[in-house]
């Protein structure tokens, strides 16, 4: 049996979740208020501002377009990590450790500091995509790769590389040998991975900010040029549902993976 956890540090957890939970339920609330301005706590409950982002050809643009871009990070990312994971668990030289400190440093570094880095280096070398959909789908993929190197290298700390020597030693060919014995054993860090930078990129603000193009906005830019100019709860109501997209892939990712056996690998 386990150690039975002690109620000052259970009251503290519980506190806790509950803090981190409390943010999402006035989002929710006030995307959900009867009146008229973006309210805590909301004037009666009404799905009037829900129904008006469906009717909103603005927000479900800028929905769909989040999510279109989220989907091309997500393969494009999960391709990289991937290839990035198996090269630093493979690879022995000196410097692996800053070479995967630098792969890793989009996580640790602010995002305004990387989106208005890639923003200064499009148009200093006069790239011409500092505004474009190139430009910012370059900004998510180096913002969310490193999520995926991340969870691969943890399913790669404890996978047998034997294992691929084995099947090599048997007459298969390498790529034969690394579809049939490393994938299958590493793919549940490669799915964690996938929805990771689906959900870091749908979600992604800074970055957008500075790279994004005034007729392609994803859904947190729309939702903050909405409230510049008037406060009322559509933007919440947005907030809703991307939410639910949200919560609806960590369900997911918890169904497909043992995200607690990857942390562990840690």
């Amino acid at each position: 049996m386990g150690k039975k956890i002690p109620l000052p540090m259970m009251i503290l957890a519980i506190l806790g979740f509950c803090y981190m939970l409390l943010p999402i339920v006035i989002v929710v609330l006030a995307g959900l208020t009867a009146g008229e301005f973006l309210t805590f706590p909301p004037k009666g409950l009404s799905f009037r501002w829900v129904i008006a982002f469906l009717q909103s050809e603005k927000y479900l643009s800028s929905f769909f377009f989040s999510f279109k871009l989220a989907l091309m990070t997500m393969v494009i990312s999960t391709i990289l990590g991937t290839a990035v994971a198996l090269f630093l668990s493979r690879a022995q030289f000196v410097g692996r450790g800053a070479m995967r400190a630098f792969f890793l440093s989009p996580v640790v570094l602010p995002g305004v500091v990387i989106g208005f880095a890639l923003y200064a280096f499009f148009i200093s070398t006069g790239m011409g995509i500092s505004r474009t959909i190139w430009g910012l789908s370059i900004g998510h993929i180096l913002y969310s790769t490193p999520y995926v190197i991340g969870t691969v290298g943890a399913a790669l700390a404890s996978y047998n590389v034997s294992l691929e020597e084995a099947a090599r030693s048997l007459g298969a060919s390498p790529l034969r040998a690394f579809r049939k014995v490393t994938l299958p054993n590493i793919a549940q860090g490669i799915q964690a991975g996938s929805i990771f930078a689906f959900i870091v990129s749908f979600g992604q603000f800074e970055v957008s900010l500075f790279l994004s193009a005034p007729n392609s906005e994803p859904l947190p830019i729309a939702m903050y040029n909405s409230l510049r100019y008037k406060f009322d709860p559509s933007a919440a109501a947005a907030g809703i549902f991307a939410i639910t997209l949200v919560i609806a892939s960590v369900l997911l990712t918890n169904r497909l993976v043992n995200i607690r056996r990857l942390l562990e690998k840690q």
